[in-house]
C-alpha cells in the first residue's frame, strides 16, 4: 500500500468541500516567487501562465507585498459610502495611463463585474436616447465573463447553453468580418464590445479594420464602443492598453486581472458622454475599490512605470516569438504561433494541447491548453531571456514526449 501524498489529501478535501467547476491539474501550489512556483511536494515550476495573465509582476513581488501589509494594518474596509485615498490614487492613475483626463472609474472585484458595469453604462446611455436602444454586438471567439450579462455577450455555446435563455439582445459576428459588423449595428444597438486579443477564445488578434468599422458604426447610431482589456491591459501586449495600437479610441474600457497582481480588483473606465451615464443608485458594490486592493493596484501601476515594464514586455514579446519559432522548427507537432507581446499561442497538429500541458507540467513548466490545438503562454512582464530559454527547453521536451507517445500509439491523433 502506497502512502498518500500531501496533494492526494488536498485533492480529497477539494472533492468533498468545493463545487467541481474546474478540472484541477494534479498539483497544489503552496509558494511563489517571481516566475517560480513550488507545489505541496516541493517541486518547482516555471510559471508561463501567470494565474491566467494576473501576476504580471510575478509572485510575491516585494513592493506589492509591503503595500498590502501596510494597508491591511491601517484600514481594510469602510464601504463605498466613504472616500479612501488609495481608491482615488488608482482612479487618477487610470485616467493618466488611458490619456482620459475626463475619465470616470467604477471599481469592482473582477473582470466579469467590470464588463457588467460597462454593459449597464451602455444601456443607460442608450435608453437616454431611445427606450429600445438596448442591444449589444460582440464577436465570435470573444470571452467576457460568466455572469449572466457578460455570458450573453460571450459567443461560446459550451459556456452559454447550460444557462439559456440569456435573452435576444446580444448579436455575434466573426472577429474579422467588417461587413457583418456594420450590418449588425442598428438603431437598437447601445454598444459594441471587442477584445484587442481574444485570450480565452484562442489568442486571436482582432484586426485593426474591425476597430475602425466598430467606431464608425457606433458613431453612426450613437452607440458606445467598449474595449474589453481584462486580459490585455497594463503591458501584456507591450503597450499600456491594446486599443492604443489600433488608432481607435473606445468610450469604455474594462480592466482587471493584472491590476491587482493577484488581489481581486476590476474597473470600468468611461470618458466623454459615457462617463456621465450612471447616476447615484444606478450601480454599486460593497467591496469594489477597497483600500487593500487599491493599495496593491497603486503599487502595481507605479512599479510598471518605475521599472520600464511596458518597454521590457515589448522586447521580451519579440524574444518569446523567437523562442517559439525555434520550437516550431524543431518539433513536428508545432506548426505555428500567433499573438502579440507576452500573450502568445503555439499552434499544434494534431489536437494534443492537453497532452502537451500534462507533459510540460511534468517537466516543470506551466502553460495552458486554451484550445485543443493551441498552447497559451502569458508569462509575467518581468520575464527574462534566461526564463524564455528554460521555457523553450522544457516545452521542447514535453513536445518530444507527446510525439513519442503518438508514435507508440498511446497519444491523441488527428
Amino acid at each position: 500500500m502506497t502512502t498518500p501524498t500531501n496533494y492526494d489529501t488536498l485533492h480529497a478535501r477539494d472533492r468533498a468541500a468545493v463545487m467541481p467547476t474546474y478540472g484541477r491539474a494534479p498539483v497544489a501550489m503552496v509558494r511563489g516567487s517571481g516566475i517560480t512556483l513550488w507545489d505541496s511536494e516541493g517541486r518547482e515550476y516555471l510559471d508561463f501562465i501567470s494565474g491566467l495573465a494576473v501576476t504580471a509582476l510575478g509572485h510575491a513581488h516585494p513592493d506589492v507585498t509591503a503595500a498590502i501589509a501596510q494597508q491591511a494594518a491601517t484600514l481594510t474596509h469602510v464601504s463605498n459610502l466613504y472616500l479612501t485615498e488609495p481608491m482615488l490614487d488608482v482612479a487618477e492613475r487610470l485616467q493618466q495611463h488611458l490619456g482620459w483626463p475626463d475619465g470616470k472609474v467604477f471599481f469592482c472585484n473582477s473582470g466579469a463585474e467590470a464588463v457588467e458595469a460597462a454593459l449597464k453604462i451602455a444601456r443607460r446611455h442608450g435608453r437616454a436616447i431611445s427606450a429600445d436602444k438596448v442591444d449589444v454586438v460582440a464577436l465570435h471567439g470573444g470571452f467576457h465573463g460568466r455572469t449572466l450579462g457578460a455570458l450573453a455577450v460571450t459567443a461560446n455555446p459550451a459556456k452559454r447553453d447550460p444557462f439559456q435563455p440569456l435573452g435576444a439582445w446580444a448579436t455575434h459576428v466573426a472577429h474579422d468580418d467588417v461587413v457583418a459588423l456594420e450590418a449588425a449595428v442598428t438603431e437598437r444597438t447601445c454598444a459594441v464590445i471587442i477584445e484587442p486579443v481574444q485570450g480565452e477564445g484562442g489568442v486571436w488578434v482582432v484586426p485593426d479594420e474591425m476597430w475602425v468599422a466598430a467606431r464608425a458604426a457606433c458613431d453612426r447610431v450613437g452607440a458606445l464602443l467598449i474595449a474589453d482589456e481584462i486580459q490585455t491591459a497594463f503591458g501584456r501586449l507591450g503597450i499600456w492598453f491594446g486599443w492604443q495600437r489600433t488608432g481607435v479610441v473606445p468610450d469604455v474600457v474594462t480592466v482587471a486581472k493584472a491590476l491587482g497582481n493577484g488581489l481581486p480588483i476590476g474597473a470600468a473606465v468611461a470618458h466623454g458622454q459615457a462617463a456621465q451615464a450612471l447616476q447615484p443608485g444606478d450601480h454599486g458594490t460593497t467591496f469594489g475599490g477597497g483600500p487593500v486592493v487599491c493599495a496593491a493596484a497603486r503599487t502595481v501601476l507605479d512599479v510598471i512605470v518605475r521599472d520600464g515594464l511596458i518597454e521590457h514586455a515589448a522586447a521580451m514579446g519579440k524574444e518569446l516569438e523567437a523562442r517559439l519559432d525555434a520550437v516550431i522548427e524543431a518539433s513536428p507537432l508545432a506548426v505555428g504561433r500567433r499573438g502579440l507581446g507576452l500573450l502568445q499561442v503555439l499552434e499544434l497538429s494534431p489536437d494534443v494541447a492537453a497532452d502537451v500541458v500534462t507533459a510540460a507540467l511534468a517537466q516543470g513548466l506551466m502553460i495552458n491548453n486554451v484550445l485543443p490545438n493551441a498552447l497559451r503562454m502569458a508569462p509575467p512582464l518581468t520575464v527574462q531571456p534566461e526564463d524564455l530559454d528554460l521555457m523553450a527547453q522544457r516545452l521542447s521536451q514535453a513536445l518530444a514526449a507527446v510525439a513519442k507517445d503518438i508514435e507508440a500509439g498511446q497519444g491523441a491523433r488527428s
